[in-house]
């Protein structure tokens, strides 16, 4: 709820979905939710599945493409801890990265390990906080949206 109440005070339209005792939403919810919003043509509709990195792996939610996006504050063992996120995942968002310096987080190992999981990954780096990375993003978004 206070990640909607967050998101609601940008302007950008929101539903939040509760899965009750549930780990993971699923497509009828979805359903549920979009039916909500007024959505426009071309519009981009992010779905955050949040709970562990496991159920989300395994329910297709209707959804273009999957995006995990895992923290350098978390380690850079996530690809072999959680192999059917990144095996399922289009893309891996790698966030914090403004975090660097202050800890134990090898870039390359952690892309080398989702590659052998995923030899298909793509990757970004980036920093939620101080928008490192987000042009990049952004970019790849709307071409994403062209097409």
């Amino acid at each position: 709820m206070l990640d909607a109440e967050r998101i609601d005070k940008t302007g950008v339209p929101v539903v939040q979905v509760n899965t009750g005792t549930g780990c993971h939403l699923d497509a009828h919810m979805i359903q549920h939710a979009i039916q909500e919003l007024d959505l426009q043509a071309n519009s981009v509709l992010f779905i955050e599945n949040v709970g562990n990195l496991v159920c989300p792996a395994m329910f297709d939610l209707g959804e273009a493409m999957k995006i995990v996006i895992i923290s350098v504050t978390e380690g850079d063992d996530k690809p072999q801890k959680y192999p059917h996120m990144f095996d399922a995942a289009d893309m891996c968002i790698i966030n914090k990265i403004d975090l660097l310096p202050y800890v134990d987080f090898d870039m390359d190992h952690c892309k080398k390990f989702a590659l052998e999981v995923n030899y298909k990954l793509k990757f970004f780096e980036l920093s939620a906080k101080t928008g490192a990375g987000m042009d990049n993003w952004i970019t790849w978004l709307k071409q994403q949206q062209k097409s």
